[in-house]
């Protein structure tokens, strides 16, 4: 396996996917070039770029990741159709404003007579949240702000409960010991040997399908 090679899989360790195919998917589904998109999260477009061809494997700033993973939620609203374009500027105006945990929900997600700029709060600064309260130290997966669909009295989206179960299995093992652990329950339990490498090492999409065909 080659450098960049290498540096992809383990950006898809960290992330889920490459930060590549998050910029691609991201920057079109709101607009945003991917310059403006670097602004939005607080990178250069030279730092992003290097990061999308995977001559840097990850991002050191937590804040700048929590930004990301929040404008990557605000995608998957956008693309679902849940959000009011007219809204997005002002939702990335609130994401470029945050410190680190972005937990308010966006204005998709509240009544249009509740839906207003004095809406939009920002949490103490807090590296690698986690529903729970918990903190995960730099170089571990996404972080996890309370994802936007799940801050309404909406039920989450099947992206939402995914990356949660990623999230969580990424936190508490690495790679490895998640594909030694398959390994292990493949011979009792294959099915749990699947779930495991489809949500633990695999890809987004990947472990959206294995969800969406199990509780489709």
């Amino acid at each position: 396996m080659d450098q960049t090679a290498h540096n992809l899989q383990q950006q898809i360790e960290l992330y889920g996917e490459t930060l590549g195919e998050v910029v691609r998917r991201v920057a079109p589904a709101l607009g945003l070039t991917q310059s403006a998109l670097a602004q939005v999260i607080g990178l250069s477009a030279p730092m992003l770029s290097q990061l999308m061809s995977a001559q840097r494997v990850k991002i050191g700033n937590p804040a700048v990741v929590s930004r990301l993973r929040a404008v990557s939620e605000l995608a998957d609203l956008a693309v679902a159709g849940e959000l009011n374009p007219d809204d997005i500027p002002l939702e990335l105006d609130a994401i470029r404003a945050s410190t680190g945990a972005y937990t308010h929900p966006t204005t998709a997600n509240l009544p249009r007579s509740s839906a207003s700029p004095a809406g939009h709060t920002t949490s103490p600064a807090t590296p690698f949240a986690s529903p729970a309260g918990l903190s995960a130290a730099p170089g571990q997966p996404w972080p996890t702000p309370v994802p936007q669909e799940m801050t309404a009295n909406t039920s989450p989206s099947a992206r939402a409960v995914v990356r949660e179960i990623q999230d969580l299995l990424r936190a508490v093992a690495s790679a490895d010991e998640i594909q030694r652990a398959a390994a292990a329950a493949a011979a009792e339990s294959p099915a749990v040997a699947e779930l495991l490498l489809a949500y633990g090492t695999g890809r987004t999409a990947d472990a959206l399908a294995h969800y969406e065909k199990h509780h489709g």
